[in-house]
C-alpha cells in the first residue's frame, strides 16, 4: 500500500484491503465479533497495527481491549422494572457509579427465553468490557448462561446454584429481618405477621429466614403468620387482608419490602385498624421516595442501592485490571431507621 499523506487516515475498507478480507470481517474482527475465524481475526488485527488504524473505540480496544460499555442486566419484565422503585434506583445507581468511572452503561432488560438468546449473543459479540447482573429468581437460567462469558460478571445478589466461583454484592438480608422483628418484640410485640416476598428469590427467602429465628428465640409462634406475595403494591394490599382475615389478633406485621408495605398500609386503614397502636409495621428497603412519605411514616430496614452498585462496579474494575477481589461473596450491612408506623 502506498504511504499516505498526515491528513489521509486509513479507512476500514484499508484494513480489509490490506489483510485481504471482505470489509464486514474486518468489522466483525475489530469489535472482537465471536463468529470471526482467529486466523482472519489476526490479519485484521496486525493489518490495522500495520496501517496505523485508529479512527474509533474499535481500533484503540486493539491496544486496551477495552470497548468502554458495561452492560447492566436486569431479569424482570420491564413493565415490573420501571414501576419498583428500588429497581429504578439500582438504574440510577448504575449509571452514575459507571461514569465515575468513565465508563458508558448499556442497560439491557432480559426475561423472556427469546431475550435471554439476545443478550448472551450480544455480551458475546465484544461490545461491553464487563457485565453487572440482577438476576433474582432461583430457576432464572441468564446467570448460568452468563457463566460461559468471556468477560467478567458481578452480581448484585445471590443466584441459585452459583454461590461459588462467581462474584457476589448482597446485603444482609436476613440480618435486616432481625433488625426489624426485634426491634418489634422490643416494643412488646406479640403477634408479629409477615407479609414475604417471591420464594423463589433469595432476598425474600433470606428476610422469611430472619423473620421466622427471631420469633423463635424470643418464644413467639410464627405459625400460620405468613403470607407470601410479589412486590407490588397490589400484592401487599392483597396478602394484608389475608392475614387479618386469618389472623385477626396480629398486632405486628414486617414486611419484606416498602412497595408491599404501601399496600398493606392502605389496608389495614380501610380495615379501621390504628398504625401503630393497634398493629405496628416495619418495611425493608427504606426507599426515600416511599418510606418517610407514607402515613404515618414507615419504619424500615435501610440498603443503599448505590453502595451496592458501587461494591460490584469495584469489583469489575478490579477484575478487569487483572486483579481477583476478596472476597468472592460481599455482604454489605444494613440498619433500621424507626419512625412513625411501629
Amino acid at each position: 500500500m502506498a504511504p499516505r499523506s498526515e491528513d489521509e487516515r486509513p479507512t476500514l475498507e484499508d484494513v480489509a484491503a490490506f489483510a485481504g478480507v471482505s470489509r464486514s470481517t474486518a468489522s466483525r474482527a475489530l469489535n472482537d465479533d465471536t463468529y470471526v475465524s482467529a486466523r482472519s481475526r489476526e490479519k485484521v488485527l496486525a493489518a490495522a497495527r500495520e496501517i496505523g488504524y485508529s479512527p474509533n473505540q474499535a481500533a484503540r480496544s486493539l491496544v486496551t481491549r477495552r470497548t468502554g460499555a458495561i452492560a447492566l442486566v436486569l431479569s424482570e419484565p420491564e413493565a415490573r422494572l420501571l414501576d419498583d422503585p428500588y429497581r429504578t434506583a439500582v438504574m440510577r445507581a448504575g449509571y452514575r457509579e459507571l461514569a465515575d468511572v468513565g465508563c458508558q452503561m448499556v442497560l439491557i432488560f432480559s426475561d423472556t427465553r427469546e431475550d435471554l438468546t439476545r443478550t448472551v449473543r450480544f455480551l458475546e459479540g465484544g461490545h461491553v468490557d464487563g457485565v453487572l447482573v440482577f438476576a433474582p429468581h432461583r430457576a432464572d437460567p441468564l446467570p448460568r448462561a452468563l457463566r460461559l462469558l468471556r468477560v467478567p460478571v458481578v452480581f448484585g445478589g445471590q443466584a441459585a446454584d452459583l454461590r461459588r466461583g462467581v462474584h457476589v454484592v448482597d446485603f444482609d438480608n436476613e440480618g435486616g429481618a432481625r433488625l426489624a422483628v426485634q426491634h418489634l418484640v422490643s416494643a412488646g410485640r406479640r403477634r408479629i405477621a409477615t407479609i414475604a416476598g417471591p420464594q423463589d428469590q433469595g432476598a425474600p427467602i433470606d428476610r422469611l429466614a430472619g423473620w421466622r429465628k427471631t420469633l423463635v428465640d424470643a418464644g413467639l409462634d410464627p405459625a400460620d403468620l405468613a403470607e407470601e406475595a410479589d412486590f407490588t403494591l397490589a400484592g401487599g394490599a392483597r396478602a394484608m387482608a389475608s392475614l387479618l382475615d386469618r389472623v385477626p389478633d396480629l398486632d405486628a406485621v414486617f414486611v419484606a419490602s416498602d412497595m408491599m408495605a404501601v399496600g398493606a398500609l392502605r389496608t389495614l386503614s380501610s380495615a379501621g385498624r390504628s398504625i401503630p397502636d393497634e398493629v405496628a409495621v416495619v418495611s425493608f428497603d427504606d426507599n426515600a421516595t416511599l418510606a418517610p412519605e407514607m402515613t404515618p411514616p414507615l419504619t424500615s430496614v435501610h440498603q443503599d442501592p448505590r453502595e451496592q452498585v458501587h461494591a460490584m462496579v469495584e469489583t469489575l474494575m478490579n477484575l478487569l485490571d487483572g486483579k481477583e477481589p476478596q472476597p468472592r461473596q460481599q455482604i454489605l450491612p444494613v440498619s433500621l431507621t424507626v419512625r412513625e408506623s411501629s
